[in-house]
């Protein structure tokens, strides 16, 4: 508000000098041209009149009325000297001090006008020579009555607008103090609200000035309310599933510290060790998950997918074969695709690791680096007992277990590969695995760009 003012009264200030300087100028043009003219009507009237002249005064005019009542209202008279080409006085009025030195008016003084120091004080002239006569006329007028002609036009121009700014500096202020009220009215709504209040703020009756800023403030409440959601949902499902392990950990604890038979004891105590391992992979996945909930989308760079599948495969292979099954790379061709690494590293490991899991023993799992129709693609398969077509739709929700599956897990796997997926814009599908029979998990990422192909063709 007072930076509006203050900007305001600026511009005013600012457009006063200038009106000022303007009008200053001004009144020394019309000044000027009025000198000129008396001068021009000096040089034409004969001896007879110039004499006359010189007794009675003379007051310079022009043709326009508004001019001749501004020189009939300062009532300004003239004074004047009129000499021959060989510097004879042919008549001058009695209140001018003849002039000596450099300001005597001769054939050769300099035409047009000028302010001359004249006897006690100065003067406004303007000098006229006329080569047909020879004569020289030098018309004369005291600084002071220009000034007060400028400083009334002026006061003319300067007073409507002086009076006209605390005017419209009221105006301005009632008017932006209005347009600010209904802002007013949301910052006391949102103050009075309390910390979990994250419903939208009505806007059935706000005003068409603040609708933008409510529309934006109830988008942020609405994420802010699906995050916390998301949260607490996330929180007492990551509770319940570790209760599991961590009850059944405690049990053979117990077990082994009452049983007698060593037998009896190691095995509780195996037990212990895959209970722990179990909590383990469960606490791992849950902080990938709550890392991919917080972060924003990361910065996707050119990679070879065979490479990073590659990895994965090697790393996973002592799994595989204690588990007796063949974990294989087939790859036709190189491909290149926008990904961050290590985003697609724990897609392809949590892939293989739930072909692992749910696979069947001695079975297969093969990771396939290939290409669709318009699309690069990562598919890992098995040819394990597979999901029905009915349950797929549900493998990328969260501690989702199929039914009847014995095999020890916390149904976050595919859960962090759906939200990579998802980060990292490619798509995800389910069809059936390895000649019919288990599951096919494919991730399809979008065609690739130059950067990409310049690698590929560089790995090439």
């Amino acid at each position: 508000m007072l930076l509006v003012l203050a900007s305001v009264v600026v511009v005013w200030s600012v457009t006063l000098v200038s009106s000022y300087r303007q009008a200053t100028h001004e009144v020394g043009e019309w000044d000027n041209g009025r000198l000129e003219q008396a001068a021009g009507a000096l040089l034409v009237i004969d001896d007879h009149d110039l004499r006359l002249l010189s007794t009675v005064g003379f007051v310079g005019s022009d043709d326009d009325d508004s001019t001749r009542r501004h020189v009939d209202e300062t009532s300004r008279q003239l004074e004047f000297e009129v000499r021959t080409a060989d510097g004879t006085l042919l008549a001058s009025t009695s209140k001018l001090p003849l002039a000596d030195g450099a300001n005597v008016l001769t054939s050769s003084s300099k035409s047009g006008p000028q302010v001359l120091n004249i006897g006690i004080g100065h003067w406004n002239s303007y000098t006229l020579h006329d080569p047909q006569n020879g004569r020289s006329a030098r018309v004369f007028e005291r600084v002071g009555g220009r000034s007060n002609l400028t400083a009334d036009v002026a006061r003319r121009i300067a007073r409507p607008i002086v009076f006209a700014l605390p005017i419209l500096a009221l105006l301005i202020w009632l008017s932006i103090s209005r347009s600010f009220a209904p802002l007013a009215l949301v910052s006391k709504e949102i103050g009075a609200r309390g910390a979990d209040n994250l419903d939208p703020i009505d806007i059935r009756h706000a005003p068409a000035e603040v609708l933008p800023l409510v529309d934006a403030l109830n988008g942020l409440l609405a994420r802010l309310r699906n995050s916390f959601s998301r949260e607490r949902a996330f929180t007492s499902d990551a509770a319940h599933e570790l209760k599991t392990p961590l009850a059944a950990i405690k049990v053979q604890a117990q077990v082994a510290l009452a049983a007698q038979d060593a037998a009896q004891q190691r095995l509780a105590m195996e037990r212990v060790v895959e209970g722990v391992d179990r909590s383990a992979h469960l606490a791992q996945q849950l902080l990938v998950l709550a890392r991919l909930d917080e972060t924003s989308r990361p910065e996707l760079l050119p990679v070879i997918a065979n490479s990073i599948a590659r990895s994965g495969v090697a790393a996973r292979q002592v799994d595989a074969l204690s588990r007796g099954m063949t974990l294989t790379l087939i790859q036709s061709t190189v491909i290149g695709i926008q990904a961050d690494p290590t985003l697609l590293g724990i897609l392809i490991d949590n892939l293989i690791d739930n072909a692992l899991k749910y696979g069947a023993r001695n079975g297969r799992i093969e990771v396939v680096i290939t290409h669709t129709q318009l699309n690069a693609a990562i598919v890992v398969r098995d040819n394990g007992p597979g999901v029905s077509i009915d349950d797929r739709p549900r493998l990328g929700d969260r501690f989702f277990r199929v039914v009847g599956n014995r095999e020890s897990g916390s149904g976050l796997g595919l859960s962090i590969v759906t939200r990579i997926a998802t980060v990292l814009g490619a798509r995800i599908s389910y069809a059936a695995g390895i000649d019919g029979d288990g599951l096919e998990v494919a991730i399809e990422f979008p065609s690739t760009g130059s950067k990409c192909e310049s690698i590929v063709a560089s790995t090439a």
